[in-house]
């Protein structure tokens, strides 16, 4: 993928400086979460929001509409069916910049992961907006319905595809809130697909961008959980020849082809399987932002190593978000046509994910004693009959 990974930062969140930040989080009794940032960020700038006894009350009665987010992928398609996202037109720019990249590696100076192939994200100029407005008249009123779903046919689905241009500068993101904001309230598009979205933007980008200055850098060092495993050859290099599990072997090769895949797919597939296996979490930190075309340094710790792979011990997260094989079962279509079984632990079928999820569980039990979010899961361990069985299992796993 022709894409440059940069190391400039936005100017700014929709907030105008740091210490809105610090007087939300003296605020929190524990754990600085997302929900509770969005909400806050709902009330300050009165988005979504409508006059109330007293006081501004969220638009529709609630906050989050994510009860109607949820829906699994359609049965008896291969995608979605929507409009395909903006695509840019490569330019002789485009030309010179390939050419001087493949320059650089010949030379040995640089190594790209990855494959090389049309630029599929928008550069600088009106192009952003071009792909914003695209979005927001053909793609956002089938953003919210499935937007935790994954399908195999279908790598866009409903997403904006704006988190490069976001990420990198090119988009105000008070500018895209403000555009899917005009959308909601002309009727184009229903609340929750609305809300949804713009969650997306002033809840969680903002939240991230400002939590990277909040946590310090040493953050990014945090491993509660002691994880230390290297990762894999194959997973550093984006190379799923070998990898039988489809879910994993599907989105590496969406990473390897786009540098880019949606966050489902970052967070319960990619992310679940790096926690489960006790990946380093810096160095999968790392991966992240030099895998992905919208990885930028300040956007990864909050994501990677606090969401993701829990390694600040629930500082940003109630819990580690990692699963069995039956969640992919359910939101995705990978598993049809994998090579294991999301319903089996042992034995040659037995899926990675669901074996690992229970070996995951009872390596870190104590640590993860105390997390009410866990207690059935942890207590779930007693009355696994396989359990010994699936700790062998897992403990020598060379197939993937």
């Amino acid at each position: 993928m022709l894409a440059l990974t940069s190391r400039c930062f936005p100017l700014e969140g929709l907030w105008p400086a740091r210490r809105s930040l610090r007087t939300w989080a003296s605020g929190q009794s524990k754990r600085l979460l997302m929900e509770n940032f969005y909400r806050h960020q709902r009330r300050q700038t009165g988005i979504l929001m409508s006059p109330g006894a007293g006081e501004l009350e969220p638009e529709g009665g609630q906050f989050n509409f994510d009860h109607d987010n949820r829906e699994p992928p359609p049965k008896g398609q291969d995608t979605l069916g929507v409009e395909a996202p903006w695509y840019p037109v490569e330019d002789e720019i485009d030309q010179e910049v390939r050419e001087y990249l493949d320059g650089l590696e010949a030379s040995g100076e640089i190594r790209f992961r990855g494959a090389d192939g049309p630029r599929l994200f928008p550069q600088p100029g009106r192009r952003p907006l071009s792909a914003l407005e695209h979005f927001v008249t053909t793609r956002l009123a089938t953003f919210g319905p499935h937007e935790d779903a994954a399908m195999q046919g279908d790598w866009a689905m409903s997403h904006s595809l704006l988190s490069p241009a976001l990420n990198l500068g090119l988009l105000d993101p008070r500018e895209v809130v403000d555009r899917v904001l005009g959308a909601y309230h002309a009727g184009a598009v229903e609340l929750a697909s609305a809300e949804g979205f713009i969650r997306q933007v002033m809840g969680w980008r903002d939240w991230v961008w400002h939590l990277y200055w909040h946590l310090g850098p040493d953050f990014v060092e945090s491993n509660y959980l002691g994880h230390h495993e290297p990762l894999p050859t194959w997973w550093a290099e984006l190379d799923s020849t070998d990898i039988r599990s489809r879910c994993i072997a599907h989105v590496l090769e969406e990473v390897h082809t786009r540098g880019w895949t949606h966050h489902i797919n970052r967070l319960m597939v990619l992310g679940s399987f790096a926690l489960q296996r006790g990946f380093n979490p810096r160095a999968l930190n790392d991966w992240f932002v030099d895998a992905f075309v919208d990885g930028t340094p300040w956007v990864m710790p909050a994501n990677v190593i606090g969401m993701s792979q829990y390694a600040d011990g629930g500082q940003v997260a109630t819990k580690p978000y990692t699963s069995g094989g039956a969640y992919l079962n359910t939101m995705t279509n990978y598993c049809t046509s994998c090579a294991f079984k999301p319903t089996i632990r042992v034995g040659e079928k037995a899926c990675p994910m669901s074996a690992g999820y229970w070996n995951f569980l009872h390596q870190n039990r104590e640590a993860l004693r105390g997390n009410f979010r866990l207690a059935k899961p942890l207590a779930g361990l007693s009355r696994l009959s396989d359990l010994e069985q699936v700790l062998e299992q897992e403990s020598s796993r060379s197939e993937y």
